[in-house]
C-alpha cells in the first residue's frame, strides 16, 4: 500500500482518531520524556509554548514533533506537549460534522489554555486552530471568548519561528538539492511562503531549486483524496511532474499530509526524489530515513 493509500484510508477512519483521548504513546510519552524545562535560547522572557502534534504526525512521523521541539528549544521557548490533546476536528468540520467539530474544539481549547503560544508544525492544522475555531461558538459567547483566545495564539511553526521569534539562522547541514511545496492552508490561510525558505538558506550544504509552480495544489487537501481519488491522482500527478522538472533530489513542505500523498505519487513512479518535512531538515535531523523509507534494520 502506498503512502498516500495509507493517509487516505487513514481519514477514513478519522472517528476513531477524534475520540482517542490522549496521544499515542509512540510519540506522547517519549516527547514528554524529553522535552526541556530549561531552554538555553536568545529570549529574555522564554516563552511557554504548547506544542499541537496533529494525527498524522502522532502516528506517522513522529520525529516532526522531536524537530519542531528542537527548533524552538533552540530559539529559546518552553516547549509542553499537553497530552489531552486530539485532533484539531479538521475532517469532521470539512465533512460539515459541526457538532462533533464543536466538541473536539472544546477539548482542545481546554488542552492548550494557559500557554503563551500554540504551534503546530502544519498548516492545515494551525489554520483550523487561528482561523475556524471561533466561528464554531457564535451562540456561545464564553466558548467564543476561549476560541478567539486560542486563535490568537496559535502558530504555524515556521510562521512563528520567523515572524514571531525572530529566528534568522538554523544550525543545521544538508549536503543536497531541495524544493519546496507551498501547501494550500499554509500559504493561504496563513501567508506561509518565505519564512521557510529564508531559514532553508542558512542551511549548510543545501540548495534551493524551486518548481515552475510551488504554490498548486497536491491534490491531497484531506478528505478530499478520499471523496475524489481520480481528481486528486491528477492532481498530484502534474505535481510530481513539476518536481522531477526541478532537479532536485528531496522534496520538503510543512505539512506531512502533503508530503504522503506526494512521496506515495512518487514511489508509484519509481522516482528517486526523498520526501521530508522541513523542520527535520532545520533541526539537523535530514539523516533519518526519508518519508516511506523503512526505518533502520527493517526490511525494504
Amino acid at each position: 500500500m502506498s503512502l498516500s493509500d495509507r493517509g487516505c484510508r487513514f481519514l477514513y477512519q478519522i472517528r476513531i482518531i477524534l475520540n482517542k483521548g490522549p496521544l499515542h504513546p509512540i510519540f506522547a510519552t517519549a516527547i514528554l520524556a524529553t522535552v526541556s524545562k530549561s531552554p538555553s535560547g536568545p529570549n529574555p522572557r522564554p516563552r511557554r509554548v504548547g506544542l499541537f502534534v496533529t494525527c498524522l504526525v502522532d502516528l506517522f512521523r513522529p520525529s516532526v514533533g522531536f524537530a519542531a521541539v528542537k527548533l524552538l528549544e533552540d530559539a529559546g521557548c518552553t516547549v509542553e506537549v499537553p497530552p489531552l490533546q486530539v485532533c484539531c476536528g479538521q475532517p469532521a468540520y470539512n465533512s460539515g460534522d459541526r457538532a462533533t467539530t464543536r466538541a473536539i474544539a472544546v477539548q482542545v481549547i481546554a488542552a492548550f489554555e494557559g500557554y503563551d503560544a500554540v504551534v503546530a508544525p502544519s498548516g492545515s492544522c494551525g489554520g483550523m486552530l487561528s482561523h475556524h475555531y471561533p466561528g464554531l461558538f457564535e451562540d456561545d459567547p464564553a466558548m467564543k471568548a476561549r476560541a478567539e483566545s486560542l486563535a490568537g495564539r496559535s502558530y504555524e511553526l515556521m510562521a512563528f519561528l520567523v515572524d514571531v521569534l525572530g529566528v534568522e539562522t538554523v544550525a543545521a547541514r544538508y549536503d543536497g538539492t531541495v524544493t519546496y511545496h507551498d501547501s494550500c492552508s499554509g500559504l493561504r490561510e496563513l501567508g506561509v511562503k518565505d519564512q521557510p525558505r529564508r531559514l532553508l538558506g542558512t542551511v549548510q550544504g543545501l540548495a534551493v531549486r524551486e518548481m515552475k509552480t510551488p504554490e498548486v495544489c497536491c491534490g491531497f487537501g484531506g478528505t478530499f483524496c478520499v471523496k475524489y481519488p481520480e481528481i486528486s491522482n491528477a492532481m498530484v500527478g502534474e505535481k510530481s511532474a513539476d518536481i522531477a522538472a526541478s532537479g532536485a533530489g528531496t522534496l520538503l513542505a510543512g505539512d506531512l499530509g502533503c508530503l504522503m500523498n506526494m512521496a506515495g505519487k512518487l514511489q508509484r513512479e519509481g522516482s528517486p526524489v526523498r520526501v521530508r518535512h522541513v523542520a527535520e531538515v532545520l533541526a539537523g535531523m535530514g539523516d533519518l530515513p526519508a518519508i516511506g523509507e523503512p526505518e533502520r534494520g527493517e526490511p525494504g
